[in-house]
């Protein structure tokens, strides 16, 4: 870490910029030349420099990055993690690790201020003395309590074990008749943060979520004040999962589960935010949390995924070495039960080990739970390198005990593919590449109108899948949108009454279909595939807003009479289950006051924070920030009284 790069550094960060604006670029469906100044400069703001390191606002932390960190950093080396790694850590965690953590010897050579200066350039955020207390808020006497008689009416990611984004009416407390008296009951904003992808959980009167920053708050349902924070070492962009207990039980002590993107995975009291226990999920310097771990019986189901897949884009990796896998640990003690890997240990597969394989096979959805069957369901990535496996892009049925693989359904063989089949940088692309059609969304347990169980799964292909849960022979297919890297159903699905909704993206596509853009929801019938109905959203919902895109990457909510979904251009739209009909909608976009005081921004609303109902409150996040998308920093409480 202490070598002087200065000869190389310039190069390799301008190299390296302009790497992940092509990647985030290449998501747009825009070249370099057509982008606007504002998307460019996003992509490349991914360093904190503005494009020129020596000139941005963290100058000085470059220049002690270039001296001291980056002939380790930026060598390709897999298990060096590089700077697209570590900027998404808190520049606090940064500062520790030099101080006190596992860089303190390589950290001994710097002073107090340029460690801080480091730290601030490698995330591109300023260090905040004493945390973020200026924006908590702290709750006064009589909203700071947990409420004990109030459990979690919502269990794991998927608002049930089964995964299916239902909410009853009873507990939604929004139907066809009040949906559209909703209006605007407070409006929170994280400070330091353009990204907003946690799926709020609801527990003891409060709602709790993580954040960009790193920040996991509690924050009171009624008035917005904080009961609560907790920094974890990286932005969290997974949904929070609350243990259940008793109503009344006030020797309860429910836990509070997520993961970051640094691969660590979290427990902490649900009333007080004390941490309780912290794993690292794999050692894998690539390794991140995205999808929601799942908690069934004592038991917490980790899916591991990693950003492995851009990192092969950056000058000079070695790819590919990271191996997707579920993980199983004891929900009390954080210790590990048991493993499954999606695909083989990587060995070298070209001269002088300069490519590695098999890898890749992410699983970056949140687990559904069939108790009945003692099989827990996780739908995986592509292979990042060739030779490619016959569990990548599929649907994997794995015992709850033993995380034994008791079957699968691969919906695409020979998927291998990487970032660099874009940017044709670092030679890593796989020979014959596929066409990335992993499987980011959830999967769905539920029953036909006929009462026959279907397990569903929706693909980035653009198609939908009904799979019979007992050994995952298909049931039908149906293509509802037109694919592609960044296309077809991405985040998330929700099912009621024989009815599954599909949302679409399907702005981005590099590949021929004769298959028509269909950006929107779409209804199917849960027995036979058959479509029902199809909302498809229009281009002129952007408006001309930079960085807007029009069409649903991020999971869905639905109730028996409503389907709640947000989308990229920044709406929340609610739709009647019936027909599509859209009965409210609001833009998220531009300023908002906030209860906090911290300046506030709608943007895109995506990943797998999925709009939730709640005793008559909509609560919704807003600001993607990913993929040149629009930022925000917001959370939203809705209100039909």
């Amino acid at each position: 870490m202490f070598a002087d790069t200065s000869h190389v550094l310039p190069r390799l960060c301008t190299t390296f910029c302009a790497a992940i604006t092509a990647i985030g670029l290449s998501l747009l469906a825009t070249s370099a030349a057509a982008a606007t100044p504002s998307e460019a400069n996003a992509a490349i703001n991914i360093l904190g420099t503005g494009g020129d390191p020596s000139k941005g606002p963290f100058a000085e932390g470059y220049d002690i990055y270039r001296i001291n960190c980056g002939t380790c950093h930026d060598a390709g080396d897999a298990r060096t993690p590089q700077m697209m790694l570590l900027r998404d850590m808190t520049p606090e965690a940064i500062n520790i690790a030099l101080t006190q953590g596992v860089m303190r010897v390589q950290g001994e050579a710097l002073s107090a201020g340029e460690k801080i200066a480091v730290s601030e350039f490698i995330t591109g955020r300023k260090m905040v003395a004493g945390g973020n207390d200026e924006s908590l808020r702290m709750c006064d006497e009589g909203h700071d309590g947990f409420d004990f008689d109030a459990p979690s009416p919502f269990a794991n990611w998927g608002l049930d074990a089964k995964g299916t984004h239902f909410i009853p009416t009873e507990v939604a407390g929004l139907d066809r008749g009040n949906v559209g008296k909703l209006k605007l009951k407070w409006a929170y904003a994280f400070p330091n943060s353009q990204r907003m992808r946690s799926q709020p959980a609801i527990a003891g009167g409060a709602i709790i979520l993580g954040n960009h920053s790193g920040a996991v708050r509690a924050l009171d349902l009624e008035t917005g004040c904080t009961r609560w924070n907790f920094d974890a070492e990286a932005e969290v962009r997974t949904g929070i999962v609350i243990s259940p207990w008793r109503a009344g039980d006030s020797n309860a002590r429910p836990l509070a589960y997520f993961g970051d993107v640094r691969g660590n995975v979290y427990a902490v009291e649900a009333a007080t935010g004390r941490q309780v226990w912290k794993i690292a999920a794999d050692n894998h310097p690539a390794a991140l949390i995205t999808g929601t771990p799942a908690l069934h019986k004592g038991i917490l189901y980790v899916p591991v995924s990693s950003i492995e897949e851009a990192t092969a884009a950056a000058p000079g990796y070695i790819c590919c070495t990271f191996r997707g896998s579920v993980l199983a640990v004891n929900a009390h003690t954080g210790k590990q039960k048991w493993r499954t890997y999606m695909v083989g240990k990587p060995v070298p597969t070209a001269a002088e080990e300069s490519m590695w394989g098999p890898s890749g096979v992410a699983v970056w959805n949140s687990p559904a739970i069939d108790a009945k069957r003692n099989q827990l369901y996780v739908a995986t990535g592509d292979n990042y390198s060739n030779p490619p496996t016959k569990l990548s892009d599929a649907i994997v049925a794995l015992d709850l005990k033993s995380g034994r693989i008791k079957w699968h359904h691969q919906a695409l063989a020979g998927d291998a593919w990487n970032v660099d089949c874009f940017t044709k940088i670092n030679g890593n692309c796989p020979e014959g590449e596929g066409p990335d059609f992993d499987f980011g969304a959830g999967t769905v347990l539920t029953q036909d109108k006929n009462g026959r169980e279907v397990l569903l799964a929706g693909q980035k292909s653009g198609i939908t899948y009904g799979l019979d849960p007992r050994n995952g022979k298909p049931l039908w297919q149906t293509r509802v949108g037109r694919g592609g890297p960044a296309g077809g159903t991405v985040f998330g699905i929700a099912a009621a009454n024989g009815t599954v909704f599909v949302p679409v993206f399907d702005k981005v596509s590099v590949q021929e279909s004769a298959f028509p853009a269909s950006p929107g929801i779409h209804a199917l019938d849960i027995a036979s595939g058959k479509r029902l109905w199809s909302m498809l959203l229009k281009e002129d919902t952007c408006a001309g807003k930079p960085a807007c895109v029009t069409g649903i990457a991020g999971a869905i909510s639905v109730t028996p009479e409503l389907v709640l979904a947000g989308a990229d251009d920044g709406h929340i739209r609610i739709l009647d289950t019936a027909n599509g009909q859209v009965l409210w909608q609001k833009d998220t976009t531009g300023s908002h006051d906030t209860i906090n005081g911290v300046p506030g921004h709608g943007g895109a609303i995506s990943g797998g924070a999925a709009p939730i109902a709640y005793r008559g409150n909509l609560i919704a996040v807003s600001g993607y920030g990913f993929a040149g998308r629009m930022t925000g920093n917001m959370l939203f409480v809705f209100a039909a009284d």
